[in-house]
């Protein structure tokens, strides 16, 4: 009699786990899985936890609804040996069809028997006309060779229809070459599998509802889990039951105990002693190669325990570099559970690791860190001996971090004594909002013999320029630094600095020719492209864009930047944080409001201590989103405690600006007493700095903005002639979007004086220039007011061409009732009927394929384009139509002959 063994197998042994409501399409890896019929493989590895199931589970959903035939295992710890294995893939062939017979099993898997099962598989699949798909979940249970030279056979004399897909903590011991040179494998590794930061926000937004948190803790969120779908989900139980933990959301993430449960039991139980002894130790740096683990560790093996920990995917992940050696680090939230399973040993193992990865990071020239890690290991002779043996040439922006954590623990005698590192001490605080430390160093460096030190007496003017930028005094800069702009300087870092004060000085002068002229003679060398100095240089460069209102300019080369400052210095760098600060203003003044939260987003230090200017535009940005996204209330309390944080600092011009902010949403909200209060202490300010030139200079200005606002609706003649000095300004330092908002509040004001014709000539001009910078918010932010003037330009045909189309676009968001500008929704304004068949091209490619179900973000992966992109475009659409709906716009376009 034959035994059927598949009896005694389990049914869920069969079945995926079910997918609940609540998951992330991983569109981009089930679009690869979509390769596998053409290929006989589909092998897909990562560490526990990173959602290799649920990829599955979805792609064969996905399957199935193309009727394709799909049979699933999840193999278990039961299944590692030849004959279970054996068991459990015949009745999952069976399933597919492929009918097989058990007693073809044999317990000493003979090759005579291996090959017998291989011929009957083949015979029996080939035999339908379906394509067949066979997932193996958890292939890592299973251990003897057998199992292993079945799976391998099956792969190289299989049917064409049979599919093979294998999900594995570990890659399985195959021989993949052949197949990969026919591209018949379709891999999907462990550095994929994580959640990018769209797909994280969706899964906390599907779990725990829309606005519950906000950009800057849904990326925090990812940052810290680098998009670890379990520990996310860890996250999301977390604050669903204990809401109250989103103020200590760094701390409960890594320190939560289901968190360390699952890494005890899923990652580290399994693994030797030595291996996890070998992790702990380099859990305290940030990144290693084996030569550097094995000086720390004492450990001759330590590339072979690399190279396991690599194989097994323990949650490490290979970091581009530009030598040679292979860099590691490892995840994040592991990193920090192994540093926790090191301190037991005590702190004096610790400090030993510090210590000797700072000896050899010295002697591969790694200075940062080696700076770092002996400031960590209370070795502060050794800090300072690298430092005081630092090349001028190999000076960075990397080195402020560790040089300000040296200064914290260095006695100020010893200090002093080092003329080298007071110099680097004297630069650095120069350049991280420390100007009254810097200038009590550089006054006790300024009287110190230098003699032989010739890059350090040169240097001298630097430090004093950095610290006038510091200071708002950007004159004091361009005499200072003007002289030896066409001097050679030695030092690339005391170069680039001097390009880049000397820029931001002619920026805040408004002479932008100068500024390009500096770069046009002095241009940054392909070679220097990757010094972080020089990024800054060029980032300054740029901001010249966003100084003279040209936003639309910016937008493409500060995200290039952005990006290069990322992958050359990481995405908290000083240069990609620079980048974020002007960006996350283009794409806000763009009306980019999610790429605008998402770009500010835990870059708290721009908000709180940079250079004036970064201060200025991340503060005043963030208010608006804040106004836009929470309401007034917060707004208005974020001002109050960022004005007072920046008046300790000193920092006048941002004071002034937010003061004026601060005054511009008390009006929205009513407040009028409050803001004439707050006017008061602006003018002020204006009264004690007015006089005084450099950036500086703005402050008349801010101030009669801010005053033009109070006295609109109680006298327009005064609020003209405070407008008047607003344009003034704008006019003599080139700010082209201070001038557009100029136009517009005078053409508003004019109107209210019963002077139409001034008012439109004024709301043409306004409206023309705003159209060349690429200006958006400046118009919506206005509301009514600007409604009711682009209206009249309108209907009075006072604009034409592009200058209409532009127009026409701001109305069509002023009138849109579901716009992030609007605070409820309202009827939306009948547009004049000329302009309701005017659809760009753009436009019309969104209509034609929503002819053709595409969904949104189907439509903006097939046009290349954002999925806010296709959003505002469907806005706009709406808007000049007058539907409220996809369809109704499509059948519009239809008659009209638009799409087919």
């Amino acid at each position: 009699m034959t035994i059927n063994p598949a009896r005694h197998l389990v049914s869920t042994k069969f079945s995926p786990p079910r997918i609940g409501t609540k998951h992330v399409p991983r569109a981009n890896l089930i679009a690869q899985l979509d390769q596998m019929h053409e290929c006989r493989l589909a092998l897909i590895t990562g560490a526990a936890g990173y959602g290799k199931t649920t990829l599955l589970a979805q792609w064969r959903q996905a399957r199935l609804k193309a009727g394709a035939e799909v049979a699933w295992i999840s193999l278990t710890a039961d299944d590692k040996g030849y004959a279970p294995f054996c068991t459990a893939l015949i009745e999952a062939l069976r399933r597919l069809g492929v009918g097989v017979e058990f007693d073809l099993l044999q317990e000493d898997g003979t090759a005579t028997a291996m090959d017998a099962t291989i011929a009957a598989i083949v015979d029996a699949a080939e035999n339908l006309s379906k394509e067949l798909y066979l997932i193996l979940d958890d292939y890592h249970h299973v251990e003897v060779p057998l199992a292993h030279k079945l799976v391998q056979k099956l792969l190289d004399q299989g049917p064409g229809n049979l599919h093979l897909v294998i999900a594995s903590r570990v890659a399985p011991p195959l021989s993949l070459s052949r197949l990969r040179v026919m591209q018949q494998v379709v891999e999907i590794e462990s550095v994929t599998l994580p959640f990018d930061p769209a797909e994280t926000r969706t899964f906390v937004e599907e779990n725990l509802g829309r606005d519950k948190l906000n950009a800057d803790e849904l990326n925090l969120i990812h940052e810290l889990t680098s998009g670890w779908p379990s520990c996310l989900q860890l996250i999301v139980i977390m604050l669903k039951n204990r809401p109250d933990t989103r103020s200590i959301l760094h701390d409960l993430i890594w320190r939560s105990s289901d968190l360390q449960t699952y890494l005890s039991e899923e990652v580290v139980e399994h693994l030797p002693a030595e291996l996890v002894e070998f992790a702990e130790a380099l859990s305290l740096f940030r990144r290693f190669n084996a030569a550097m683990a094995r000086a720390v560790t004492d450990r001759a093996d330590a590339a072979e325990l690399i190279k396991r920990m690599e194989d097994e995917n323990l949650l490490i992940y290979r970091v581009d570099s530009d030598d040679r050696l292979a860099w590691y680090r490892l995840h994040p939230l592991f990193g920090e559970f192994l540093a926790t399973r090191l301190a037991r040993h005590g702190g004096d193992l610790q400090k030993q690791l510090h210590q000797r990865a700072a000896r050899w990071f010295a002697e591969h020239r790694c200075l940062t860190e080696a700076v770092r890690h002996a400031s960590l290991g209370e070795d502060l002779d050794f800090a300072t001996q690298v430092i005081e043996r630092t090349a001028p040439s190999t000076w960075s922006l990397e080195y402020l971090g560790p040089t300000l954590h040296l200064l914290e623990r260095l006695p100020e005698e010893v200090l002093l004594r080092h003329k080298r590192l007071l110099f680097l001490a004297c630069l650095t605080v120069s350049l991280t909002s420390r100007p009254a430390r810097a200038k009590a160093w550089l006054q006790h460096l300024s009287t110190a013999d230098l003699q032989g030190l010739p890059e350090i007496a040169n240097g001298l003017p630097m430090i004093r320029a950095a610290i006038a930028v510091q200071d708002d005094d950007t004159d004091l800069v361009i005499e200072l630094l003007e002289p030896l702009r066409d001097a050679s300087v030695e030092n690339p870092f005391l170069r680039y600095v001097l390009l880049s004060a000397l820029t931001v000085a002619y920026s805040a002068a408004g002479r932008y020719s100068d500024a390009r002229r500096l770069f046009d003679q002095h241009p940054i060398p392909p070679e220097d492209r990757g010094n972080d100095m020089a990024m800054v240089a060029e980032f300054s460069s740029a901001t010249n864009l966003v100084a003279a209102g040209n936003f639309r300019d910016f937008e493409k080369v500060g995200s290039q930047l952005l990006e290069h400052s990322t992958r050359e210095g990481g995405n908290r760098s000083i240069c990609a944080n620079l980048c974020a600060s002007a960006l996350t203003e283009v794409f806000y003044e763009l009306d980019r409001i999610d790429d605008s939260r998402e770009t500010i987003a835990n870059r708290f230090g721009l908000l709180h201590s940079s250079v004036p200017d970064v201060i200025v535009r991340t503060n005043v940005t963030r208010v608006r989103l804040d106004l836009l996204q929470k309401g007034s209330e917060a707004a208005l309390a974020f001002l109050e405690q960022q004005i007072a944080h920046l008046r300790c600092l000193g920092q006048v011009r941002p004071v002034a600006q937010l003061l004026g902010e601060e005054i511009r949403v008390l009006l929205l909200k009513g407040s009028r007493g409050r803001a004439g209060e707050l006017l008061e202490t602006l003018d002020e300010l204006a009264r004690q700095h007015g006089t005084e030139r450099g950036a500086r200079a703005e402050l008349p200005a801010i101030a009669a903005l801010a005053r033009a606002r109070v006295l609109k609706a109680e006298d327009s003649e005064q609020t003209l002639a405070q407008l008047e000095i607003v344009r003034a300004y704008a006019k003599a330092f080139d700010r082209g979007r201070m001038a557009v908002l100029a136009d517009l509040l005078a053409a508003s004001t004019l109107e209210d004086l019963k002077r139409p014709d001034e008012a439109l000539q004024r709301a043409r001009q306004a409206v023309s220039d705003g159209q060349r910078f690429g200006l958006v918010r400046t118009f919506i932010d206005e509301g009514p007011l600007a409604e009711r003037l682009l209206a009249r330009l309108v209907e009075e045909q006072a604009v034409e061409g592009e200058v209409l189309a532009y127009t026409e676009e701001l109305l069509a968001k002023l009138n849109d009732p579901f716009a992030v500008n609007a605070s409820a929704p309202r009827p939306r304004r009948a547009l004049p009927t000329k302009t309701q068949a005017v659809l760009t091209k753009r436009e019309i490619d969104i209509l034609a394929l929503v002819a053709q179900a595409m969904s949104s973000k189907r439509i903006a992966h097939t046009l290349d384009i954002t999925l806010e992109t296709v959003k505002w475009n469907l806005r706009n659409i709406f808007a000049k139509l007058g539907v409220s709906s996809r369809y109704d716009a499509m059948i519009w376009a239809k008659n009209h002959n638009l799409i087919e």
